[in-house]
């Protein structure tokens, strides 16, 4: 049996309500689930502190037997201080533009920075 603590969406439509709980890793993702340890509302500030709560015993307990949490809950339980920050991966580089567009935009500031320091040099030059 392979425990996961994992969300389950509560709430209307577009008010999103998330409980923090221990299921079983084949049990549907709002279905039957073992033990609610917590809950998370999205719709708070990001400084509330009901934003996240979690009861630290209860988590550290499922843990300490094996349950495995999912990517957005590990990171409710990071800054909790009950595990250790995982690395995140890299984020996709699919906004950023292709390799032709950077060189312009490179040469673009290049040829800027150029025509900054010539018109430096001209205030200089007049200035003597």
């Amino acid at each position: 049996m392979a425990l996961k603590i994992r969300l389950a969406r509560g709430g209307s439509k577009k008010r999103p309500f998330y409980r923090i709980v221990v299921a079983e890793a084949t049990a549907p993702r709002d279905g039957k689930f073992i033990e609610k340890i917590g809950t998370y509302n999205p719709l708070l500030e990001q400084g509330s502190a009901d934003r996240v709560v979690i009861n630290h015993e209860r988590a550290q307990h499922w843990l300490s037997v094996g349950a495995q949490a999912t990517d957005r809950v590990n990171l409710f339980l990071a800054k909790a201080g009950l595990v250790k920050a995982e690395e995140r991966a890299a984020q996709t580089k699919k906004s950023q533009p292709r390799a032709k567009a950077q060189q312009r935009l490179k040469e673009q500031a290049e040829a800027a920075e150029a025509a900054r320091l010539a018109a430096e040099e001209a205030k200089a030059a007049a200035a003597e």
